[in-house]
């Protein structure tokens, strides 16, 4: 999955409008308009097989970058969550955490559990929504931090199915 394809998924998982998406991006640190935000949120080439389909519309696809994909998850947790006053000795804006594309699936799912307040319980019922199994121990060793012995790679399967059940948690209602 790329990151314009992981965007695409939590908008529709979240039900997030046009106008909030640019808030989002706003509250993370970084001004997007709504147009191109609506460009982020157009399927790209790579993403996906066109089947020799010509859209014109592929072509306006605008890249989401790890940095901006970052600061669209630091948003939505303070989005969901409301800003929180830094502690002293920290710093005002955290340090970036994806510092390279295998550790994408890892930020999202960390950064997703803190904006929705979900408990490692909550985000295994999550995952078998999509018949997808996984023990309390392999998705701690997902939150490790890189370089730690127990420390897992989350493939783009998990991170597909989590959404996928998210967005069946969440659009039910």
């Amino acid at each position: 999955m790329d990151n314009n394809d992981i965007l695409i998924r939590v908008r529709y998982a979240l039900d997030i409008k046009n106008t909030d998406m640019v808030e989002i991006f706003k509250l993370g640190g970084i001004e997007v308009t709504k147009e191109k935000v609506l460009k982020m949120l157009i399927k790209s080439k790579d993403g996906y097989h066109n089947e020799g389909k010509n859209d014109a519309n592929i072509d306006e696809n605008e890249e989401c970058s790890n940095f901006m994909l970052e600061s669209f998850l630091n948003g939505l947790i303070i989005f969901k969550r409301g800003k929180q006053a830094p502690k002293p000795g920290q710093p005002e804006r955290p340090a970036l955490s994806i510092n390279d594309n295998g550790s994408v699936n890892n930020i999202l799912l960390k950064k997703l559990k803190i904006a929705l307040a979900l408990t490692s319980d909550d985000m295994l019922d999550i995952f078998k929504e999509t018949a997808v199994i996984i023990t309390k121990g392999e998705l701690s060793a997902i939150f490790r931090k890189v370089g730690h012995k127990n420390y897992q790679e989350c493939g783009d399967k998990y991170a597909r199915n989590f959404l996928k059940g998210l967005a069946i948690k969440y659009r039910k209602k």
